[in-house]
């Protein structure tokens, strides 16, 4: 049910938690991410996450830096669970792992927010924006975190990363992320110095509320963690305005308005209240968000035709590369003239 060695856990349970008994595992999570299970240990209640088995990509799932990121905000304004323990001795479980305090709350799924209250859900989405300020907020080196990556240059080695994979396609040509490979360079913002603990993935989903209050209680899933540039991250979080329900989860197109969702200059705006001073959100970081998107699709479609991810889900994602390209074009074209960079 697991894939875990329970013999293995509950052995390596007892050295931390002697007084436990009666181990229980839920797999919670796997797929293309650090497969991640409930734990209960007596009266522990944790949160384990692994090293997926066989081979990764150098870099990939580096749990060892989610550890690392979780216990260096632990003291901050930033809510995350409580790192406790990080396991590098891959004899135990066969790959390296670390176990977190679990937390009870909601984690939506649907940026609609269906069910709620208009209010619930105004609050549900500033709330958002005012904690990935507080993250923001962090300084790096105050938090043992300066070299946590490489500081300044963040969108141009970015943009060097992602363009590389889209080159490096064997699939079709995409015209309109023909484009944007164009276009993006010659719009990029001048490195303002900028440097923030970016989480790459801030996102609803990524997110855990009170249970009954709209309020976060844990920002999760910080496998993309790194130090980047802030606004990288507040362009990739407005991405549900900017695209439609079938398209991965955005609100595009619905009565989201009448919902009781704030706009995204709403949005923007209150995440501009507690953020550090920084520059305006430009539309070049949301095309940034939405090229970065295609182009992970991309990947998704080029492994789903080699059969190395031959899932339905994995041809249906495949296909939203040509519309989060197109839907990139889109964010450009209704940019005032001069605005695409934010000048």
């Amino acid at each position: 049910m697991s894939d875990l060695d329970l013999g293995a856990l509950e052995a390596w349970l007892k050295g931390k938690w002697p007084e436990g008994r009666d181990l229980h595992i839920q797999r919670i999570s796997g797929g293309q991410s650090n497969p991640t299970f409930f734990v209960t240990w007596g009266q522990a209640r944790l949160v384990l996450r692994k090293k997926p088995a066989g081979p990764i990509l150098p870099g990939a799932h580096a749990i060892e830096r989610e550890f690392r990121v979780l216990r260096a905000l632990a003291d901050t304004g930033v809510p995350v669970p409580r790192a406790l323990y990080l396991e590098e001795d891959d004899g135990i479980l066969g790959t390296p792992f670390y176990v977190m305090e679990r937390l009870e709350g909601r984690v939506f799924s649907d940026c609609a927010l269906p069910g709620m209250t208009p209010e619930a859900r105004r609050e549900i989405y500033l709330d958002m924006a005012r904690t990935l300020a507080r993250l923001h907020a962090v300084r790096p080196d105050q938090v043992g975190l300066e070299g946590f990556g490489k500081p300044g240059g963040y969108f141009a080695r970015q943009f060097a990363r992602w363009s590389r994979q889209y080159v490096e396609s064997p699939g079709p040509r995409i015209a309109d992320l023909d484009w944007l490979m164009d276009w993006l360079p010659a719009n990029m913002p001048a490195d303002d110095g900028a440097v923030s603990i970016a989480h790459g993935d801030f996102r609803l989903g990524n997110l855990m509320y009170h249970p009954t209050e709209p309020r976060v209680i844990a920002v999760l899933d910080w496998e993309l963690a790194t130090l980047g540039h802030p606004l990288a991250d507040l362009g990739f979080c407005v991405m549900p305005w900017n695209s439609a329900p079938d398209e991965y989860g955005g609100i595009l197109g619905t009565d989201w308005a009448g919902a009781g969702i704030p706009s995204q200059a709403d949005f923007v705006a209150e995440y501009m209240a507690h953020a550090l001073p920084t520059a305006p959100l430009a539309p070049f970081h949301i095309a940034f968000a939405l090229f970065r998107f295609a182009v992970i699709f991309v990947g998704i479609a080029d492994r789903a035709r080699a059969g190395s991810a031959a899932s339905e889900e994995a041809g249906r994602l495949g296909a939203l590369a040509p519309r989060f390209a197109a839907r990139a074009r889109e964010v450009i074209a209704r940019a005032p003239v001069n605005q695409g960079s934010g000048s």
